[in-house]
């Protein structure tokens, strides 16, 4: 047999592009156990190994990167070719609304999904503060939005929980320094409960930034002339948390927290579910 299965090829690329079986197999809606059984058998037909396990999960061969490229092409035609022959009529533009730090690494795989289930949809991604899209979602400005937040308001669905960290410049300082100096936009959801967990430690501190550019805040802190606080897991470039023993107050966690408009389409709703697999595996 010299024919390649889509299916199986399409696996492969979700693993190649979520860096782990665990994290695709969510994506798909796969046990890891089918992930991993796929791999092999596409290993076995091609007799070359695709993939190789590291310190830090999967990365791919050199035949692995070959063929991810052929994937890419053949999987795309057999998408486009099934998306105008049997889609159905849902045509439009659906609104979605994301805070920055929330992006990567896990809603481009998200959008991938979603413009397959429903290539005829168009999404529009609104990146802005989670209060700014809270206030737009009310207003039905978006049709569907993820926040950060530990307690959500009536509607909201928690996807998954984060915790939350110092960050400041590789190998800073600044956080040594007193008063200490924090960065923060004017209307970040984390700042009210970081600068009251401050008043509490008794830790004389000042604002070095307070903007609503969340790149001013960023450019600062990699600058190593002040510090954030940040979910673990997403920094900015230029970055790292800070490893401060005790001696800054423990910001606590979060919530990404989702919210869908109650009269939501059939396109919209698969939106929610995609995102539901997409964190849950995250």
């Amino acid at each position: 047999m010299r024919n390649l299965d889509l299916g199986v090829l399409r696996s492969f690329m979700t693993v190649a592009d979520a860096g782990g079986v665990t994290r695709a197999a969510g994506i798909l809606n796969l046990t890891q156990s089918a992930v991993s059984m796929q791999l092999k058998r596409l290993e076995e037909t091609l007799g070359v190994p695709l993939l190789e396990r590291s310190g830090r999960g999967l990365r791919l061969t050199s035949s692995g990167e070959q063929l991810l490229h052929y994937s890419r092409k053949l999987v795309a035609l057999n998408d486009e070719a099934w998306g105008k022959l049997t889609a159905e009529d849902y045509e439009g533009e659906l609104r979605l609304g994301v805070p920055h730090d929330v992006i990567y690494p896990t809603i481009p795989q998200v959008l991938k999904k979603f413009s397959a289930d429903f290539p005829r949809m168009k999404v529009q991604l609104i990146s802005l503060p989670s209060l700014t899209l809270k206030k737009q979602f009310a207003q039905g400005e978006c049709d569907l939005i993820l926040t950060t937040e530990l307690q959500p308001d009536a509607g909201g669905e928690i996807l998954a929980l984060k915790k939350l960290v110092w960050i400041g410049a590789i190998n800073g300082s600044t956080w040594r320094e007193r008063p200490l100096r924090v960065a923060f936009c004017s209307n970040c959801i984390f700042r009210p409960g970081t600068v009251e967990e401050l008043g509490k430690s008794g830790i004389p501190w000042e604002y070095a930034v307070d903007s609503e550019n969340d790149n001013a805040v960023e450019a600062a802190v990699s600058a190593d002339l002040a510090i954030h606080v940040t979910m673990e897991g997403n920094l900015p470039a230029q970055t790292e948390a800070i490893d401060h023993g005790d001696s800054l107050p423990d910001p606590g966690r979060t919530g990404i927290v989702m919210y869908v408009q109650k009269s939501a389409s059939t396109p919209i709703a698969g939106m929610a579910d995609i995102l539901r697999a997409a964190f849950a595996a995250a």
